[in-house]
Parts: structure tokens; sequence; C-alpha cells
């Protein structure tokens, strides 16, 4: 019997990028939202994941938050997708190093860019990113030339990296590079991709985002 998948989500939250792995697995879930505010800090939703915040995934009796977790998770349950290389795999390093690229260097140098704060020169080395040009012309050089950041297919680890990308462009956190635009735009195109963004937009009308409250 096939465990269900439940997805607690918010259409305007890290949660998209969750959804889009989910729609690339192609198997059936359910979806919980989550509203900002106090439907977050419920009990109820904290016993689900304690920080209050989303996406979280239930499969089975296993509890899933933090969205490169979900995104690995996925990979590796569903195998048939395709969407990881296996453990035997040399490739399989290349993939990890992509993955928490994105979750530790691209995520703190766009956050802290969005918020304003900028390292001292000389205390770089204390952010483990270093710099955000750094982190910025590092992806450049592993794009370069290139489809995909793992081998020649596409794995989860270029759904989470592009779909950081491609918000941290549109926010103006990280440069349009011509590199970055040609990656995210084929990335956007997936047949996947474009459904859980259909998916999340219509859903925005019932569920928007304080920050787009008038």
């Amino acid at each position: 019997m096939t465990m269900p998948l439940v997805f607690y989500s918010h259409p305007m939250s890290r949660g998209r990028i969750a959804r889009w792995m989910l729609e690339e697995v192609g198997q059936p879930y359910t979806t919980e939202i989550v509203d900002f505010g106090p439907p977050m800090k419920t009990p109820a939703y904290r016993s689900v994941n304690p920080m209050g915040k989303v996406p979280a995934l239930r499969h089975g009796d296993v509890v899933i938050t933090e969205t490169a977790a979900i995104v690995s998770y996925l990979a590796d349950a569903f195998p048939h997708a395709g969407l990881a290389p296996a453990t035997s795999d040399p490739l399989r390093g290349v993939y990890y190093r992509w993955m928490f690229f994105g979750a530790g260097p691209i995520e703190a140098a766009g956050t802290n860019k969005a918020l304003g704060f900028e390292l001292p020169p000389d205390r770089g080395g204390m952010a483990g990113y270093g710099s955000l040009n750094a982190v910025v012309e590092t992806l450049k050089d592993a794009l370069a030339g290139r489809q995909y950041l793992v081998g020649e297919t596409f794995t989860a680890a270029d759904l989470y990296v592009g779909s950081h990308l491609g918000w941290m462009m549109q926010f103006g956190t990280f440069p349009k590079e011509p590199e970055f635009q040609a990656y995210v735009g084929a990335l956007m195109q997936r047949p996947a991709s474009v459904r859980a963004r259909q998916i999340d937009d219509a859903l925005l009308a019932a569920h928007p985002h304080p920050f787009m409250k008038a």
C-alpha cells in the first residue's frame, strides 16, 4: 500500500519549490494550505513543524521540513522519477555539492542582500559563503556552456538552485547574468514547473501573502 503524501504549504512561500518537486515526482498528494500569521503558530501545525513555517511534508508517518530536505527526500523516495543520481554513481557527490550550495551559500548570500546586510570585506570568511560576488562567480562558472549542474540531465539540484535563482533575479538580490537567465528560463518551461505555478497562482486569490495586501 502506498503511503499518502500530505503537503503543507502556502502559495506564496518556499512551498512553491516543494510543489514543483511533487509535480516532477508525479505521485498523488493532498495539499493543506496554512496561512501566515496565527494559523502557522497553532499547536496543531506546530506538531508538524515546530518552527511554525512552511513548507512541510508528511509521507506516511514521516514528517520532513526544510525545503531542501523535502526536495532531496522526494528524489530518493521515488527514484523512478530519475531526479537524483544513484548513491553508487560518482555524480552523487556533485549532486550533493550543488543541492547544498543552494541551501547554504545561495540562500544566505541572497537573504543578506535582500535585508541590506553587507559583510565587512575582512570578515567574509565568518559567513561561510565569503561574499555575494564569490557565490555569483562560482555559479556562473558552473553554468558556463552547460544546461544542467549535474552531468547531462535535470536533477533535483537544478530544481532547487534554479528556483532560488529565479526568485532572486526577479527581486534584484542576484544579478541577471546571461548564464542565469538562460538556465532559469529553460527550467521554467518544464511541464511540472508550469503545472506547479498554475496551481499556486490559482490559490493566491484566496490565500494572499500579508505583503500582498493593500
